[in-house]
């Protein structure tokens, strides 16, 4: 089966649907699936749930999405750098559901492991814990997450073969692979493919069996954050 799509509109066509929970990968500006992201944008898909950790800033990543107004719910655990995501919760115009980054890294990978839920201790005692079954284990308090199980995933790696098999660079290897997982339908963007069998096999880091559809494309390096010391 040729998983290797042209471009990004290609490589949604038929998976992207209004009302769909998706996936994403990234970890504030890094490893952020831009260009698929774009053609969600541009596709104009609404009422769009987002598992994501963060929703990138005000014009970049899911961002883009929050100005266009296609997001209805993020299940994420950072605001504080996008303006836009923080008055749309504000103003009740947007739903969220937060959630600890570690809780969510372990939900989308149950979600792709096809287990249902887990306990765990973090966020006892907090609004986190609100409504969620507790249950004592050797006198410990824990709460039961959900996995996440997504209509659609969409990640970004380093480079990628012909089959999916990816490797993620640095930083980027961080939701990118449960999320990856989590979804029945992934699409991957990479910067470069390359043949089956050029990779080593111990370098792999998310197994070509979780990804779909696959495309190559240029990408921006942003920062976030610029420091520089005043000469």
């Amino acid at each position: 089966m040729n998983k290797v799509y042209s471009s990004a509109k290609e490589a949604l066509d038929g998976v992207l649907k209004d009302d769909i929970t998706i996936a994403a990968g990234g970890f504030g500006l890094c490893g952020i699936p831009e260009l698929l992201l774009q053609a969600i944008k541009e596709s104009g898909a609404k009422g769009l749930t987002f598992a994501s950790n963060n929703a990138g800033i005000d014009d970049f990543g899911i961002g883009i999405l929050l100005q266009t107004k296609q997001v209805k719910k993020m299940i994420s655990s950072y605001v504080g750098e996008n303006a836009e995501f923080m008055r749309q919760y504000l103003s009740g115009e947007l739903e969220l559901e937060f959630t600890p980054q570690g809780t969510l890294a372990e939900r989308l990978r149950a979600g792709g492991s096809g287990i249902p839920g887990f306990y765990t201790k973090t966020g006892v005692g907090t609004m986190i814990a609100e409504g969620k079954d507790h249950k004592e284990f050797n006198g410990q308090t824990y709460i039961m997450e959900e996995g996440i199980f997504a209509d659609l995933a969409v990640v970004k790696a380093w480079k990628a073969d012909e089959t999916g098999n990816a490797i993620f660079r640095k930083t980027a290897r961080n939701f990118n692979p449960p999320a990856a997982m989590s979804g029945k339908v992934c699409v991957m963007e990479v910067e470069e493919i390359v043949p089956v069998g050029t990779l080593d096999p111990d370098h792999i880091h998310l197994p070509g069996i979780y990804v779909h559809r696959v495309i190559q494309g240029e990408h921006e390096n942003r920062i976030e954050h610029r420091t520089v010391q005043e000469a």
